[in-house]
């Protein structure tokens, strides 16, 4: 199981981690990324290496 974490003040709400995640774990929620089903986390780290502002941070629990 994955931890996935994004850095409010860095996120821009560009939703490259929405629509680069094949898993699905994020949304947007008042212009900001949301992993509302972190659970879902493959630590394939796209997210984190599609996020242009490096707000997006994957660790194994």
């Amino acid at each position: 199981m994955f931890i996935v974490t994004v850095d409010n003040a860095k996120c821009d709400g560009c939703e490259e981690c929405v629509n680069l995640c094949p898993s699905e774990v994020f949304r947007l929620v008042d212009g900001k990324s949301d992993p509302y089903q972190a659970d879902e986390c493959v630590n394939c780290l796209t997210c984190v290496e599609g996020c242009p502002n490096g707000a997006i941070t994957v660790t194994e629990m």
